[in-house]
């Protein structure tokens, strides 16, 4: 009897656990691999022709964030829900702790073990799922207020300026302007809209003259690279020069001269997207941004099919972040934006990076498989 019984459960189990990962969205899945395989490849060229020091440790970190992300996708989205709070509080901690023990040049990693760990990046996704929890309990009526976005503001700047002060200017904004993205997302007022716009532009003198001095170039430099194009409009000419030179079909795998000659600073990760332009070229270029645009849009298509707030919220975030990661990287390699050390996703060197992406699409397989209230 105990046999029998014994060999139901286990048949049960294997069949909730098959059904679970028929669930699993391949689009995304086969998305993330080719943009895994295109970082490895990049970052082989990258170091001309080798593995070390970042096509292997890439490679192996793929590896260990894809292992991460099909256990967070078979767990209930529940968990998400019970623990956002308790994320947000550690997040918060551990960028209060960086301004004592951070290491590097600038204090935005903490380093334990010989692993480097940069907790603004995880505070991403701690941020989306707090937001998601407050906006979970609040009514539809009461979005129509001013009241209930008090609470969540405080919730977006707190982390943001703790990014801003260390200094890291970039990943600060990009920690507000997701925040603000998850209010318009959930309806906030259009009086809040008009009010915060002109705040906004009220505060410009003053931001400007809080930023620091390399943060102010960065600025310029951006308005007018040629102003500085020895130092720090280096960068963004090179860039441009690399990315005109490939060209429609560019100069072909390993043989990008711009990368190969050492004239592209950052070409394993922030200006990674440079070196596939030149190698690649134009057509190559677009390839690798509309894989980028499947992976968003089968992302956002999760948000509208599940079914409660929370998770609608969390979906939402994480599309919205790689979509900032996305737009950040590319809009600064060409010279639209200015300089703010965004990786491209899945592509750049850079662990915590990597780790952040996969966790959070991680989270998304799972609401996509448990789509339930939780």
């Amino acid at each position: 009897m105990n046999r029998n019984t014994n060999k139901f459960s286990s048949d049960t189990m294997i069949t909730i656990i098959f059904s679970k990962f028929l669930k699993i969205n391949w689009v995304i899945i086969f998305c993330l691999i080719f943009l895994g395989l295109v970082g490895v490849a990049s970052l082989y060229s990258a170091a001309g022709s080798d593995w070390n020091p970042w096509a292997k440790n890439h490679l192996i970190r793929l590896i260990f964030g894809f292992c991460l992300m099909f256990v967070i996708a078979f767990i209930p989205s529940k968990i998400f829900f019970k623990y956002s709070i308790l994320s947000f509080f550690i997040g918060v901690g551990a960028l209060i702790l960086v301004k004592f023990i951070g290491s590097g040049s600038v204090q935005r990693w903490i380093s334990y073990g010989g692993i480097n760990f940069q907790p603004s990046e995880i505070m991403k996704l701690s941020l989306i799922l707090i937001l998601a929890k407050y906006f979970d309990h609040i009514s539809k009526i009461q979005l129509d207020k001013l009241s209930p976005y008090i609470i969540p503001i405080f919730i977006i700047l707190i982390p943001g300026f703790l990014v801003i002060s260390q200094p890291d200017l970039g990943t600060g904004l990009t920690l507000i302007l997701l925040g603000l993205s998850i209010l318009f997302f959930v309806g906030i007022s259009m009086k809040l809209v008009i009010f915060s716009i002109l705040i906004s532009f009220a505060s410009v003198p003053f931001i400007w003259q809080q930023l620091y001095e390399y943060q102010k170039n960065r600025i310029l430099v951006f308005l007018n690279p040629e102003m500085d194009s020895l130092g720090s409009g280096y960068q963004i000419i090179q860039s441009k020069i690399a990315i005109g030179s490939g060209g429609l079909f560019g100069k072909g795998f390993l043989l990008g001269s711009q990368s190969r000659l050492n004239y592209l600073p950052e070409k394993h990760t922030d200006f990674i997207f440079t070196l596939i332009s030149e190698e690649l070229g134009f057509f190559g270029s677009i390839s690798i941004i509309l894989v980028f645009c499947l992976l968003i849009t089968s992302i956002m298509k999760i948000s509208f099919k599940v079914e409660c707030l929370f998770s609608k919220v969390v979906v939402f975030g994480i599309g919205f972040l790689i979509f900032l990661y996305l737009s950040l990287n590319i809009g600064m390699v060409c010279g639209l934006l200015p300089v703010v050390g965004a990786p491209l996703p899945l592509v750049s060197y850079g662990g915590t990076s990597l780790l952040t992406v996969l966790i959070g699409v991680g989270m998304v397989l799972s609401i996509n498989i448990h789509d339930k209230k939780v």
